[in-house]
This record gives C-alpha cells, sequence and structure tokens, in this order.
C-alpha cells in the first residue's frame, strides 16, 4: 500500500502520504474526469482536496471521504496508474526524496534495472527498497563518518596511510574499502585507486546508482527477491537487519506502485 494512514478531509494527513497521493492523483488524471497537475510538496490544501473528491465522486464514491489503506478508492487509483517504473512512480516509493533528487537519480536506476537484470516488479521493488533505505530515499550517496574506523583494516585491503578516508563508504549501496573499489573498478573500466577519484562513486549519480547493482547482483540478491525474502536480502546488505522496518514499508509501497 501507498499510504499508511487516512488522506482526506479530516484523515491523518502525514506528509509522505499526502506527497505519494499528489502524485498517484496525477498519474491518474485523465481517468474517471480527473483533471489535475499538482505539486507533490505533502501538504494537504485546496488543490489536493478538490483533486481527491473529483476522483472519489469520478468512481462513485462520497467526495466527502478520505481515503484509506486498502478501500475502494485506492484500489480505483492503482488500477489507473501507467504500466511500469515511470517517474513519479519512482518518488512515490521513494517518497521522502526531493524532485531534484529523482530527477538525478531516474535515468541512471532506469538503466540499472536493465543492465543488471531487475526485469520484474518483484525484483525492482526489492531493489528500490534497499537503496532507499540505504540513502535516506537518495539523499546521501557518502558514508556521513570520516572513515577513520576503517584505517588499517587488513580485511578491506586499507594497506596504506589514508585507505580509510579514501576508501570510505559510497554509493546507494555504500561501497567500502580499498579491495571493493578495485574490484568494482575493474567490473566498470575504471582505476579508483590510481587513475579515478573515488568520489565520484559519490558524486556521479550513474555510478552511486550502478555500484549498488554491482553490489546486488554479485551477491546475486535476484535470487531472494524472487523469493520475496527482505530479510535475508537485508542481512547480505547490512550484515544484520537494521532499518528494517523502513524497508519493509518502502518495500510494500513499491509493490503496489509497480502492480500494474
Amino acid at each position: 500500500m501507498c499510504i499508511a494512514n487516512t488522506v482526506g478531509a479530516g484523515g491523518v494527513n502525514a506528509t509522505a502520504d499526502v506527497r505519494c497521493m499528489q502524485l498517484v492523483l496525477n498519474m491518474n488524471s485523465g481517468n474517471f474526469g480527473l483533471s489535475c497537475s499538482l505539486i507533490p510538496d505533502g501538504r494537504w490544501g485546496p488543490g489536493t482536496h478538490a483533486a481527491l473528491a473529483q476522483f472519489r465522486l469520478g468512481v462513485g464514491l462520497n467526495s466527502d471521504q478520505p481515503v484509506a489503506p486498502g478501500d475502494a478508492a485506492m484500489s480505483a487509483l492503482q488500477r489507473g496508474l501507467p504500466v511500469g517504473l515511470v517517474k513519479p512512480k519512482l518518488w512515490s516509493i521513494l517518497v521522502d526524496a526531493s524532485g531534484a533528487q529523482v530527477d538525478a537519480f531516474y535515468q541512471p536506476i532506469v538503466e540499472v534495472l536493465a543492465r543488471y537484470q531487475l526485469n520484474t516488479p518483484l525484483r525492482i521493488a526489492h531493489f528500490l527498497a534497499q537503496i532507499g533505505h540505504e540513502s535516506g530515499c537518495l539523499r546521501y550517496t557518502k558514508e556521513i563518518a570520516s572513515g577513520d574506523a576503517y584505517e588499517g583494516r587488513k580485511d578491506l585491503g586499507n594497506d596504506q596511510p589514508g585507505d580509510g578516508k579514501r576508501f570510505k563508504g559510497r554509493g546507494l549501496i555504500q561501497l567500502t574499502g580499498r579491495i571493493n573499489y578495485r574490484d568494482y573498478g575493474r567490473a566498470c573500466s575504471r582505476d579508483f585507486e590510481r587513475r579515478d577519484n573515488p568520489d565520484l562513486v559519490a558524486t556521479d549519480p550513474a555510478l552511486a546508482v550502478d555500484v549498488a547493482g554491482w553490489f546486488w547482483s554479485r551477491r546475486k540478491l535476484n535470487e531472494l527477491a524472487d523469493r520475496d525474502d527482505l530479510r535475508e536480502i537485508t542481512r547480505r546488505i547490512n550484515g544484520g537487519f537494521n532499518g528494517l522496518e523502513h524497508r519493509s514499508a518502502l518495500l510494500l509501497r513499491g509493490k503496489w506502485l509497480l502492480a500494474s
């Protein structure tokens, strides 16, 4: 379900739910007499109120009632969604991202989905749930910590002074350590040890997404996504189950939005 609580007049109207509703209504513009182009700012206001009322009236429901997860209005909105991962769907899934972040990452994500055989709604939903949590919904592409904790870590190949900072975590699923930068560089025809700045993995959206796809493929996570195994995917990425509730919420939103 793409909303967690009620949206509408008298509803809970949490910011994330309202933004998702605004995006879903925009994707339904042209259905059941609805015509709207809402700004997805997450604020419940007259424009969103009017669009939701118009849609509910068009599908034969009481226009004054809020929508709730799983109700008839939400089912009608789901049926009217466009096919595939269009940009508003990406934003609806990673609902805490900004519009600028979605614009920057949308095309790289589409390309990575094709490159690493993320080619079913379930695989895509799991991938987006994981990169969404790991990056704070596209807000972070670099580890906030300095990287000093990785200094001298032989298991990461950090055998030269300054390696901890130089090879700190970067990307939507964070690449960490000299060995991993070396392996990823070979995979994408780069040399992050000598020629290419490792920070490109954070600053270039194409690399930031691709490293996540590379990690996903290397760990054979498509097989786990096919089994809908959120816990094991999380363990292989995180080493434990940190953020499992948030990953699960993103996954549920993705499944709902990608069902059409």
